[in-house]
């Protein structure tokens, strides 16, 4: 889901700082700051806030806080008032329609035969607007379908393609690890993520064992990256010629977790393998370059929000 706070008056003058209320929009959707406009709020409260959409129902996530010029987006759209009984009314009522919605998309985009599969459905808080998210292989042609869905609505339609990652995030699941999907249970934003991260981490670059439900690589790869980075920066690169107690060799493996380094010896036709501590290998000279493969340290497709 994406909600378009930008453009939203003419810009105040520009502060070191502002005060700022998070507004979540979605269960661990990303977070908009907001100009409290004077209300002072706690989390998990539920407020009405201006969009570029018109008036939204959100819940608050970050209460109010100052937080650096450099962090916000301007100009901030305010915040409208706190949420009501008749506002969380309305609220429940739209998720209703969407229900009743997402059936009738459905039967259409079968009789339809669109090559298209509907993950979401969603209401604006004033019922202006009706937006279908939905998957697909391709470009799918849906004017009529849209023209179809206008005349049963009476509202604006919004048919908008998001990609596999959004969709797992909206559907949820469990992991390989047996816990739920982290995208579902706290991940606000997508980043991307390259095979080079696992190959750091000495993980199998076996696709199937380092993807996601999404058939992504698994967003897990990215939270200890920048600690193998500095660990590996301590420890000789693979390939490099070495000089330890037993002699000269080259690194044929490192493991930044423990600081261990495998040292491979060839004496003849004899191939002997032995593992030291970083600080007992001393490096005579790197290793040579060979050609580079781009597909290896390419990263993954950035997918939108």
């Amino acid at each position: 889901m994406d909600i378009n706070i930008e453009n939203a008056a003419p810009a105040a003058e520009e502060k070191n700082e502002y005060e700022i209320i998070g507004v979540r929009f979605k269960e661990n959707g990303k977070t908009y700051f907001f100009d409290p406009n004077g209300l002072k709020s706690n989390s998990s409260e539920a407020v009405i806030v201006e969009t570029a959409r018109g008036l939204e129902y959100g819940v608050v996530f970050t209460p109010n806080k100052i937080v650096p010029a450099k962090d916000v987006v301007l100009p901030l759209r305010p915040v409208i008032r706190k949420a009501t009984a008749d506002d969380k009314e309305k609220y429940n009522q739209n998720k209703e329609k969407e229900k009743i919605a997402e059936e009738v998309c459905l039967q259409k985009i079968k009789d339809y035969k669109l090559g298209m599969k509907l993950v979401d459905v969603e209401y604006t808080f004033d019922n202006s607007k009706l937006m279908f998210y939905f998957t697909a292989d391709g470009r799918v042609d849906f004017r009529e379908l849209v023209k179809d869905l206008a005349s049963v609505f009476r509202t604006r339609i919004e048919l908008r393609q998001i990609g596999i990652r959004d969709e797992t995030k909206l559907i949820g699941g469990l992991g390989v690890c047996g816990l739920p999907f982290c995208c579902k249970k706290f991940l606000s934003d997508f980043v991307q993520v390259s095979i080079k991260m696992a190959k750091e981490q000495n993980l199998s670059l076996n696709s199937q064992k380092i993807s996601g439900a999404c058939g992504r690589l698994m967003c897990c790869l990215r939270y200890e990256h920048e600690f193998y980075e500095e660990e590996l920066k301590k420890l000789p690169k693979v390939d490099s010629l070495v000089t330890t107690k037993d002699g000269k060799g080259t690194v044929s493996e490192v493991s930044p977790l423990t600081g261990f380094v495998k040292v491979k010896y060839v004496d003849r036709d004899t191939v002997t393998f032995r593992s030291y501590l970083a600080e007992d290998v001393k490096v005579i000279a790197p290793p040579k370059k060979g050609p580079k493969n781009p597909k290896e340290d390419s990263e993954e497709e950035a997918v939108e929000e």
